[in-house]
């Protein structure tokens, strides 16, 4: 019970649960439900009870470049994983020109599979001014699918 602690005895304090088991996934932002005909619904008579399978997983769920030589090109690949019954679409927000980031992609439906998101970085000092060592380049991708948005953060530091 979240009631009493280890030793039986009566919390003083709210027990605060993670995100996974609050239902929540991290780095996401739901989206307004919008009910499109043309998406890939599946309706079969074993599925008659379910709730809402549509959902992506980004495997890794975040990007650490470490340490890169300013002028370089630099990248890698993160897994776009559809965990849901139904197709389902997405999109991908380039990040502003001046982070050095883009991300490659092919665009469509992705139907019980999963894509490839290739992240590449173009790495350049930001503020122009000579910060002694290390600058760090940080932002989150938003992956934009029919239900939620997804956040990648990338991190990078240009030496």
């Amino acid at each position: 019970s979240l009631m009493v602690d280890v030793i039986g005895q009566t919390r003083k304090e709210k027990v605060i649960l993670p995100s996974y088991l609050q239902g929540k996934k991290p780095n996401t932002i739901p989206n307004k439900k919008i009910e499109d005909p043309a998406s890939g619904k599946v309706s079969t008579s074993s599925l008659a009870t379910r709730q809402d399978l549509t959902g992506f997983h980004l495997i890794p769920p975040r990007v650490t470049f470490g340490v890169l030589k300013e002028g370089c090109t630099y990248a890698t690949t993160v897994i776009m994983k559809n965990v849901g019954v139904n197709f389902s679409r997405f999109r991908v927000k380039q990040p502003p020109l001046y982070t050095g980031l883009s991300v490659m992609y092919t665009p469509g439906p992705v139907a019980g599979l999963q894509v490839e998101l290739e992240i590449e970085i173009f790495a350049m000092l930001i503020t122009g001014k000579d910060t002694g060592g290390l600058e760090e380049v940080s932002h989150n991708i938003e992956i934009l699918t029919e239900t939620e948005t997804l956040l990648l953060p990338v991190k990078a530091n240009i030496l």
